[in-house]
């Protein structure tokens, strides 16, 4: 757990394998569950002996230490996305098949701030055969707890429903910690290791709050004391059988100490059973759930309903995580981007130039260590902001460290594949203006890393303002430059890109000769204006136009007033202001906000009294800057938003262009103790509905609940893509890039949080340095889309995705002079390309050693073949995602018929395919979960996977997510 900076954690993660492993080598009796690879994988590679690997073997294959979950991390449920999820449990998987051949089958989710509907399915997918959670609203488990719900068959998917199901448990009152109350000690009890202090242990071994021996005194009371608990928690569940899990955070350093005392007390309690009417066992979680299974029951189903938010009583409402640390959730998301477009930038390039210069192993190492930091950030102290600034610190380190890695390596793939001379440098960019251009003659390489066409703006900085820009033909592009919001000495320059799947194209861009200029984006700006006196006067309305948008503003206010939807002339009312949540940071006062809650005790409060306009137009771009400002005569902001809309030339597939209007803000630094929000109004009636995403893979309905406390933060919800409001013909979408809490307070309206700042004296929070104090400016981006919901369904998924993965652009100098001697080379001849309701949800070269024949696996593991060897490039690993529900579009919620054979064309001949489990490990036709009776299918047995066809061609239905190896010739 990650309180602690990194090099204590190691220190305490190193402790509890070596004692354990040795502890449980001493007993036959004893087990244990390891969760998190990221810790385990540490102890292994750096402080384990031959002897101590030998003895995890012989204890894995014994089932008396089992690997739950099995991902890098114990992901965070509410700001995670999808693909990350993904990542750091094939991470962790591939690693402990590899490794030892095992296969994680169940979860332990116990820690995470509130329960996603994408869990169990990605869990289903992934071949467990049962999940268990912990941290739900306090009231609706006390609810679950009284009528012995705690236990169901969760069905998270609308769509795969029965098909990938999953029984789920949920832990009682007492969570996953023992309960540590002794009637007869003034000590916690059932802790004999005391509290860890880590890296400078006591020298005397004497650790604090260390529990009572067991002695043959208390030896009795001690029974007595875990007896009771036991059947207390028996009364909430079905069965017979209960989990009393032993230990908490940072427990089981010392279990040397741990497991003696805790084998005196199970033995005394089966020896005398008769009189307590229990009887004790170490177990796994597995074998927990197989013991459940056994009884046979029949269990109800629960839907697609999440459980978020989380509240841990009236006025604790785990609200606030979802915006901590906007910064970190930023990077975070745009490496894990980068990481998907080097991924498949590499893949191409390993099989379509074997022979090319770039080591691949030195490759596969820099796109791991990206892997391994978009992984751990997952951690649900991690992305959530739930961390110390060290730890916060580490992160951003390592996800820097990964991005400047894959850069690097897609840079010198270009060199390689284009065959330039060394002597220029390639730098790549993954942010929207990231880096410039300022000598003359230089390319630009973007790359697609979708498998769409797409047709976008690139943005890059110059300092010039007659700039031409031309494609490897020589033919000019279309390209609009106008001065920069950001600073005043460079010039922005957008360049309209048309790109095929998982391709890249080539510009040059040169200082201009008077032939085929950018188009010019021309500035007015516009008196500032005090808001507050805004009804005196009658209202002077100007627009801002494209194909699909007339956008009103209000000359009185220099504020939106209104947009119009072209297409059907349907016109909606809609204001924007920026408020603050004015929040207490003295636990002597009244509740706190801080890295976790969010506790506002009044409404929010506007920032602005004044608002400057400057609007920039141009024939492919208008951009509308508004900055807002505490009063008529200050003289810095502290708001500003950018909002852009686009005019797409003829022959240009501007659809999606078109239909966005893009918004950045740039929010701080706050005053502390500020909740900053955007909130948007409209005149739609929404009866306060919001509609929000579980990690950019399906939605949920919310409704807006009063409570008699804290209805404010308990009506906030994870927005980590995506999230609308509608009234009965119209839909106004959110799409964003990095998550954020997402509230609807009134009719019509829906607020973003966008920034904290805090400070409080809870003494937790000060003891571990988690005050939030964030004086940072953070600049995340919105795209709004406004519109039916017939079009707005067929936009948003695929605008969702161009969102999240933005072209990667790469700079250069030209070798050679004119344009035409670049070489118009894709990473391979021919487009990846799927119909825009399929996503490519990965296509990487995993590296892993492993047989996919897993009788071979484990055969070449105990015979101590599975040595370290060159890792495997001749597998590929491929994901693709029906992005629509049953039902929800008449055309595209259609399944798909694909043929891998064609679709991987370009780079070579396929000769086989496998189709995996979610995360590779188990072969789909030898995958039998269990299924668990309920009502609605009575009958007991297995339960099987989908199947593949033999001539590459598969199904994909609504909402699948399906894995497969793919062989070239």
């Amino acid at each position: 757990f990650f309180f602690f900076f990194r090099e204590k954690i190691y220190a305490y993660a190193a402790n509890v394998y070596t004692t354990v492993v040795e502890e449980l080598m001493k007993g036959k009796q004893r087990k244990f569950i390891a969760v998190e690879q990221e810790f385990f994988r540490l102890w292994w590679d750096a402080v384990a002996t031959d002897t101590q690997k030998q003895q995890v073997h012989q204890l894995l294959q014994e089932g008396r230490l089992e690997f739950v979950i099995g991902g890098q991390v114990m992901h965070d449920e509410a700001v995670t996305l999808i693909d990350d999820q993904i990542l750091q449990l094939t991470e962790g998987h591939g690693f402990l098949y590899e490794t030892f051949g095992f296969r994680p089958q169940f979860s332990w989710h116990v820690d995470p701030f509130g329960a996603s509907a994408t869990t169990p399915t990605l869990f289903a997918l992934s071949g467990f055969n049962a999940h268990l959670i912990s941290r739900i609203d306090y009231d609706l488990k006390a609810d679950m707890q009284k009528n012995k719900k705690l236990q169901f068959v969760w069905q998270g998917s609308p769509s795969l429903s029965e098909r990938q199901e999953i029984f789920t448990h949920v832990m009682d009152q007492y969570s996953y910690c023992t309960p540590s109350h002794l009637p007869f000690s003034n000590r916690s009890g059932f802790y004999w290791n005391g509290f860890a202090t880590f890296p400078d242990p006591p020298k005397d071994g004497v650790y604090p709050n260390m529990s009572l021996p067991v002695t043959d005194t208390n030896l009795h009371q001690y029974a007595q004391t875990m007896v009771e608990n036991i059947k207390e928690r028996a009364a909430w569940f079905r069965t017979s059988d209960v989990l009393w899990p032993w230990g908490c955070d940072k427990q089981f350093f010392n279990a040397s100490v741990q497991y003696p005392n805790m084998d005196l007390l199970l033995d005394y309690i089966n020896k005398h059973s008769g009189e307590f009417g229990v009887t004790v066992q170490y177990a796994t979680v597995g074998d927990y759930f197989q013991a459940v299974y056994n009884r046979n029951l029949t269990w109800e189903i629960r839907n697609s309903q999440d459980f978020l938010p989380y509240s841990t009583e009236p006025f604790q409402a785990w609200t606030g995580f979802y915006t901590s640390r906007s910064t970190l959730k930023g990077v975070a998301r745009r490496a894990s981007s980068l990481l998907y477009a080097g991924e498949s930038f590499f893949t191409q390039y390993v099989r379509t130039h074997p022979e090319g210069s770039i080591c691949k192993c030195k490759a596969l190492k820099q796109l791991q260590s990206l892997r391994w930091a978009v992984s751990e950030v997952q951690h649900h102290d991690g992305i959530t902001g739930t961390e110390s600034p060290k730890v916060k610190d580490m992160y951003m380190n390592n996800l820097m460290y990964g991005v400047f890695n894959v850069k690097k390596l897609m840079a010198s793939i270009i060199f390689d594949v284009n065959n330039a001379t060394k002597n220029g440098e390639v730098y790549s960019s993954v942010y929207p203006k990231d880096s410039g251009i300022s000598d003359i003659d230089q390319y630009v390489v973007v790359y697609n890393p979708l498998a769409w066409n797409i047709t976008t703006f690139v943005t890059i900085s110059v300092s010039n303002l007659a700039m031409s820009v031309y494609d490897e033909l020589g033919h000019p592009v279309p390209a609009q430059v106008q001065s920069s919001a950001e600073s005043p000495s460079t010039y922005d320059l957008y360049i309209l890109v048309t790109i095929s799947g998982l391709s890249y194209r080539k510009y040059s861009v040169k200082p201009s000769d008077g032939n085929q200029p950018a188009f010019l984006g021309r500035s007015i700006k516009y008196k500032r204006r005090d808001i507050t006196r805004a009804g005196q006067q009658g209202r002077q309305l100007f627009p801002v136009v494209n194909n699909c948008y007339q956008i009103l503003f209000d000359q009185n206010t220099n504020l939106m007033h209104s947009i119009t939807q072209r297409e059907t002339n349907q016109t909606v009312e809609l204001t924007q202001e920026f408020l603050e949540y004015h929040v207490n940071g003295d636990t002597m006062k009244g509740p706190i906000s801080d890295n976790y809650l969010f506790g506002s005790n009044a409404s929010a409060v506007p920032v602005s009294k004044a608002v400057g306009l400057e609007v920039v137009s141009g024939a492919l771009m208008t951009e509308i800057r508004q900055y807002f400002y505490s009063n008529l005569t200050s003289q810095d902001y502290i708001y500003a938003v950018y909002t852009r809309i686009y005019t797409v030339p003829e022959g240009y597939d501007g659809k999606l262009l078109c239909h966005r209007i893009e918004q950045e803000y740039s929010v701080g630094p706050l005053e502390l103790n500020r909740e900053a929000i955007l909130r948007t109004s409209t005149n739609l009636n929404t009866r306060q509905l919001l509609y929000t995403d579980n990690n950019g893979y399906q939605m949920q309905k919310r409704l807006f609940k009063a409570y008699v406390n804290n209805t404010v933060a308990r009506n906030y919800y994870p927005m980590v893509q995506t999230a609308y409001i509608e009234d009965d013909t119209t839909r106004l979408m959110l799409l964003a890039e990095r998550a954020h809490g997402v509230s609807s307070q009134g009719n019509g309206q829906v607020e973003v949080m966008l920034h904290r700042r805090l400070w409080n004296n809870l003494e937790w929070n000060l003891n571990n340095n988690l005050t939030l104090n964030d004086s940072s400016v953070v600049r995340p981006v919105i795209w709004l889309i406004l519109g039916t919901k017939a079009v707005t369904n067929i936009l948003y998924r695929t605008s969702a995705l161009a969102l999240e993965h933005r072209p990667v652009v790469m700079f250069g100098a030209l070798s050679g002079g004119k344009p035409g001697h670049l070489q118009q080379n894709s990473v391979h001849d021919s487009p990846v390309t799927l119909p825009p309701n399929l996503h490519l949800q990965t296509l990487s070269i995993p590296g892993w050693r492993y047989s996919s024949n897993h009788a071979q696996q484990v055969r070449s593991i105990r015979m101590g073949k599975q040595k370290q060897g060159d890792a495997d490039f001749s597998r590929v690993l491929l994901r693709i995602r029906h992005l629509y529900e049953v039902g929800e579009d008449p055309v595209l919620s259609k399944p798909v018929i694909v043929d891998l054979k064609s679709l991987l064309n370009g780079l070579g001949s396929v000769t086989a395919v496998e189709e995996r489990s979610l995360t590779g490990t188990w072969d789909v036709s030898t995958l039998k979960r269990w299924k668990w009776n309920t009502a609605q299918y009575p009958s007991k047995e297995f339960f099987n996977s989908t199947k593949t066809s033999e001539d590459f061609i598969v199904t994909v239905h609504p909402k699948e997510i399906r894995t497969f190896f793919v062989y070239f010739q």
